[in-house]
């Protein structure tokens, strides 16, 4: 057995990065590809490895030379690197190819070690590693049959969105019997290379070959082993998060703050959205005028503050729309001045916006992170604040003031001439969701001094939208906070979102009742957990504490890495003081089955 390593292509996607090497030697993670290929090949038993350079080869080769470890390495330069593609530089060996069973692989791929052993272990001459498509994918894919037989190489032109869910990507990891590639592989690949000439791809004579019917190929599905290819800088990324190191490996996932669809097997229990809305009708709605809501323009702050009033039921002079929360928080908190009083642990957004000297931190005395309303009023009362925060429910501890407690803090503030800032934006998760919204024109116009938020990515589950409101009956704050942002701050689909969603409000309150119960299960499964100690919440998430000897970080290593699970270690959240805490959101019944089951195996 010998493998061919195709090293030729010139990597233009990666600009800079393969400037002055070629793409096989970009480090991932700081281990360059052709290192750990090589790595990999060398647990084999190879009768030799053959690479086969272009661009920049003359440093490949001096930095590989001519042994790795046990492996002989030969090379083959393809000179026209620059005019040709694959099939030119594999076509470069078609006399070696013909001497000895082959391993085929090209060079910009990175994949857990054991690839190519369960490669090697099938008793199928000719094989071909296929992955189930995932979005990511780009390339050749195939269809298969019940016998793993390839029936059919789809092109990109080929290519149908509708019929995806039956595709394979082949992972560029092929098995070529001698004999396959004497008889068959190589007369193919001379008589399609006259053809079409050579600015082509090899797998089009794979193509050729499974229109004879004759089943010598084979797919070999790998569903549960990472692997990624890398033509671009946004693919090294993706690849550096995917193969990090433990010490490294959640930075470089909660760094990213979203965008895991690019992880699609990956449960997020990060991120804190409904998973029973929006439902499928609005989405069909949605889906039925994305052509339009691409292609046109949406509308300025006039329209989308009507909108908005329509929708929760705030004047319009009374509500701005944001490009998510997050712009309007850092809107309202850098106009805020003065000292502002806060409770820690809480959503870091807030105070990252200001400067720290003008923080004042409350603390809840108790390993719960339960305050109250009177408890907020006796700290801040001894200690003076201009501006108090307050998100209730907390984040992340789940915490919840009912109410007319809230009412009575706005009440303590107004005769304190403090701005109170209610961030509401998990209210409807609690089980007081009907009734306890403070976004109702008579509470804002009793306590003119109340500022609420709502992040509508929250409760109404469409982060991807980028939308949230902030009412106050100080009209003339909304009004200097409307011509701070931009003309266009919403986008069409956020506007849109909003022009229908009171036709499903009726899907919208059945989700906030579906909701509490499934919570009131996935607790009682989490507090089944022996090294969690589970916090009550009235949100979509629960504050769990881990217990001695065990660590935050070492569990959501283990989970992502076994399990492909991704849940938040606190720990370092400031207000907890390194004690070990986990944030578990609220997902659907089957995925919180499956993290229950997941934290249960931790513990065998």
């Amino acid at each position: 057995m010998q493998a061919i390593i195709l090293a030729a292509g010139m990597g233009r996607r990666f600009g800079k990065y393969t400037e002055h090497n070629t793409k096989c030697m970009v480090p991932v993670n700081g281990t360059l590809l052709i290192d750990r290929l090589l790595t990999q090949l060398s647990r084999l038993k190879l009768n030799r490895v053959i690479i086969v350079v272009g661009y920049k080869g003359e440093k490949l080769m001096d930095y590989v030379g001519h042994t790795y470890g046990d492996l002989k390495i030969e090379y083959v330069t393809n000179p026209v690197y620059d005019k040709t593609n694959n099939i030119y530089s594999l076509a470069l060996t078609k006399r070696q190819l013909q001497e000895d069973d082959t391993l085929l692989v090209e060079s910009d791929l990175i994949f857990e070690d054991g690839i190519f052993e369960i490669l090697l272990e099938s008793p199928y001459p000719n094989l071909a590693l296929v992955s189930k498509y995932e979005t990511w994918m780009d390339g050749t894919m195939v269809r298969i049959d019940e016998d793993n037989n390839i029936i059919n190489f789809i092109t990109k032109d080929a290519f149908k969105y509708n019929e995806a869910s039956n595709y394979y990507k082949t992972m560029n990891v092929y098995k070529f019997s001698k004999d396959f590639s004497s008889t068959k592989y190589v007369p193919f690949l001379d008589a399609y290379c006259k053809v079409e000439g050579n600015n082509e791809y090899y797998e089009n004579v794979l193509r050729i070959i499974s229109f004879l019917n004759s089943h010598e190929l084979k797919a070999l599905p790998i569903p549960d082993k990472k692997w990624y290819e890398i033509d671009d800088k946004q693919d090294l990324d993706i690849a550096e998060a995917l193969f990090a190191e433990d010490d490294d490996m959640l930075r470089k996932y909660y760094g990213r703050y979203g965008g895991y669809w690019r992880f699609p097997k990956m449960l997020d229990y990060c991120y804190l959205v409904n998973p029973f809305f929006p439902s499928s009708k609005i989405i069909d709605e949605m889906q039925a005028n994305f052509k339009t809501l691409l292609t046109e323009y949406p509308s300025g702050m006039k329209i989308n503050s009507l909108l908005a009033s329509k929708c929760w039921g705030v004047s319009e002079e009374y509500i701005i729309p944001g490009n998510g929360a997050a712009e309007l928080i850092k809107i309202l908190m850098e106009k805020e001045k003065g000292k502002i009083g806060i409770t820690r642990p809480t959503f870091e957004e807030y105070p990252n916006r200001v400067n720290n000297n003008a923080l004042v931190t409350f603390i809840p005395d108790n390993d719960e992170y339960r305050y109250s309303a009177q408890d907020l009023k006796e700290y801040f009362g001894t200690h003076p604040v201009d501006t108090l925060l307050l998100i209730n429910p907390d984040n992340p501890s789940g915490n919840f003031i009912p109410f007319d407690d809230i009412l009575s803090l706005a009440a303590w503030c107004e005769e304190s001439d403090i701005r109170l800032i209610v961030d509401e934006s998990f209210v409807d998760f609690s089980e007081q969701w009907k009734t306890c919204s403070l976004l109702r024109d008579d509470i804002l116009e009793t306590y003119p001094h109340l500022v609420v938020i709502k992040s509508i990515s929250k409760s109404y589950g469409v982060p991807g939208l980028r939308l949230g409101i902030l009412a106050s009956s100080d009209k003339e704050m909304i009004a200097d906070m409307k011509k701070s942002v931009s003309i266009w701050n919403l986008n069409s689909f956020a506007e849109f979102f909003m022009q229908i969603f009171t036709k499903y409000e009726k899907d919208y309150k059945k989700a906030c009742v579906r909701f509490i119960e499934e919570r009131r299960n996935f607790e009682e499964g989490l507090r089944s957990i022996p090294y969690l100690r589970v916090m009550p919440s009235q949100a979509n998430y629960f504050l769990a504490k881990v217990l001695p000897p065990r660590k935050a970080a070492t569990l959501v290593i283990r989970l992502l890495k076994e399990q492909n699970i991704l849940i938040r270690d606190c720990s370092d959240k400031i207000g907890f003081d390194g004690k070990q805490y986990l944030r578990i959101a609220v997902r659907g019944h089957t995925d919180n089955e499956k993290l229950i089951e997941a934290l249960k195996s931790l513990d065998k």
